[in-house]
């Protein structure tokens, strides 16, 4: 398994400790998908504490090259800190991070594969967001331990994902994308995506200085605004999902609206 996310520093490419060959398949797979979206950025590399192989190291930064991304550093055990000297990269050591569910693992940070299963649903005539019949949930729950604070504007095609709360202080250009299991806090204008509470909390809140999402989606429930309203006033905003819709409201009359719902 890879997995490919964001930071304030650049990408994350997550590596399989399990099977580095298949890893590296899959990212190859992925990055094909969407081919010119990560051109231009830098990445490190973390591989836990498997040891890379000079050839594995070689393909990975092919790989990277061919979609115009620059490998970086790597980060894992200290038995590839030589390597990682030798080759002019960065090297860091490896840091444990919360255990997530499977489930939970499936949410991060892959929009482009939501969004084709979303359209895909949408030709067959089902609903956007897939229910389950069982009575089981399908997510385990992570409780948010950590905040994320990054200054500056986000532009197309960067993202920042986080386990925790994420706050931006700055604006989310059209094409940019902010994932979150926890809150997101936009000290600017929100014009790109946004996924709260991405490990399924609906308790979740999108906040923003002005709020015009390409889509905003909290756990499982989505919301697009295709056609923005230019006659909206410009002002603090929050979304929380209320009956199983996401809800906008000004930010002060957040507590009112709250109260009247839970009514």
């Amino acid at each position: 398994m890879s997995v490919l996310r964001g930071t304030g520093r650049g990408l994350e490419v997550v590596l399989s400790e399990e099977d580095l060959d298949a890893g590296l398949a899959e990212l190859d797979a992925r990055l094909a998908r969407q081919p010119e979206f990560y051109r231009g950025s830098s990445a490190t590399a973390v591989l836990g504490e498997r040891l890379l192989a000079a050839e594995q190291l070689a393909r990975l930064r092919a790989i990277l090259d061919e979609h115009g991304i620059a490998l970086r550093g790597l980060r894992g055990g200290a038995e590839i800190e030589e390597l990682a000297r030798a080759e002019g990269l960065e090297f860091s050591l490896a840091i444990v991070e919360p255990e997530l569910s499977p489930s939970a693992r499936s949410l991060v940070a892959d929009f482009a594969g939501a969004r084709a299963d979303i359209a895909a649903r949408r030709k067959r005539g089902e609903p956007s967001v897939r229910r389950s019949e069982s009575r089981e949930p399908q997510l385990r729950l992570v409780e948010a331990v950590t905040t994320m604070y990054h200054t500056g504007t986000l532009r197309g095609g960067q993202a920042l994902h986080h386990v925790g709360n994420l706050v931006v202080v700055g604006d989310v250009n059209p094409g940019a994308e902010v994932v979150a299991t926890g809150d997101i806090l936009i000290f600017g204008r929100l014009a790109g995506v946004a996924h709260a509470g991405a490990q399924g909390d609906e308790r979740a809140r999108v906040y923003a200085m002005q709020l015009r999402p390409v889509q905003l989606r909290i756990a499982a429930c989505i919301a697009s605004e295709e056609s923005p309203n230019a006659s909206r006033p410009a002002q603090p905003e929050v979304a929380f999902v209320r009956d199983a819709h996401i809800t906008i409201v000004p930010f002060d009359r957040l507590d009112r609206e709250v109260t009247e719902g839970s009514n």
